[in-house]
């Protein structure tokens, strides 16, 4: 891990970005803390630059509750290359909804190969990060692509509880690895999200294993997530990582 920027926002909470090999990364650290903060991974759709303004709120929010936080792009996204292949399968998804037509096909081309690559960075990346002193396990993952979510949540026993962003599509293979979840989740579900299955969301939280689980549906479109859900993230969290 390299880090390639350092700067200190307004509320003391140190920025620094990062590259590990070609991927390029961001840690928040608070800016008071007295020992090694625990770790949240802020899942994201893609798009660093794009996604900046959420993802540094989201990590200040955070860092106010004493948690360190940290994200990557993911393969395919912002100035990493593109995948063709990705990018078809893109195509025919707007196409297929647009026009009405099934889209299981076309969602496995799409998030199973995002799936498999972006996973092994992720674990990749918190080798890196929980070699640092200033920051700890146990580690939470938070945010979306929410498939993603489920596979490190069942193949990274680092991760201790997740909360996870229903506003993208899940393979139906992926179902059965939902059903092997045991780790505490908070889900978070935007009733009136344009561009999710409801349905398929709310299947989806049926089939997960976890004891602990708890669904917050509010209503509203994709971006329409209200302030208050950033404090019960960091309820959850305190719960399971302090």
């Amino acid at each position: 891990m390299q880090f390639t920027s350092e700067q200190r926002l307004d509320d003391g909470v140190l920025e620094r970005e990062f590259t590990l090999g070609e991927i390029p990364g961001i840690l928040w650290t608070p800016g008071s803390a007295s020992a090694p903060a625990r770790l949240i991974l802020l899942g994201h759709p893609g798009g660093l630059h794009k996604m900046y303004p959420r993802l540094v709120a989201r990590a200040r929010h955070a860092a106010a509750e004493g948690f360190a936080a940290a994200t990557i792009e993911l393969p395919g996204s912002g100035d990493r290359p593109r995948s063709a292949v990705a990018e078809q399968a893109r195509a025919d998804l707007h196409r297929a909804l647009a026009a009405g037509e099934p889209i299981d096909e076309i969602v496995d081309r799409l998030v199973i190969p995002l799936v498999e690559k972006a996973v092994p960075e992720w674990q990749s990346t918190l080798d890196a990060l929980l070699s640092l002193p200033e920051v700890s396990g146990p580690v939470g993952y938070s945010g979306g692509v929410i498939a993603i979510g489920i596979r490190l949540a069942v193949v990274e026993p680092r991760i201790a509880a997740a909360g996870l962003f229903a506003g993208s599509f899940v393979p139906r293979s992926m179902f059965d690895e939902a059903r092997q979840v045991t780790i505490p989740l908070h889900v978070l579900l935007q009733w009136d999200d344009e561009g999710n299955d409801r349905q398929l969301a709310l299947d989806l939280f049926d089939a997960f294993g976890s004891q602990e689980k708890t669904l917050h549906a509010n209503m509203g479109g994709h971006t329409g997530v209200p302030r208050f859900e950033g404090d019960d993230g960091n309820r959850f969290f305190a719960r399971h990582l302090k």
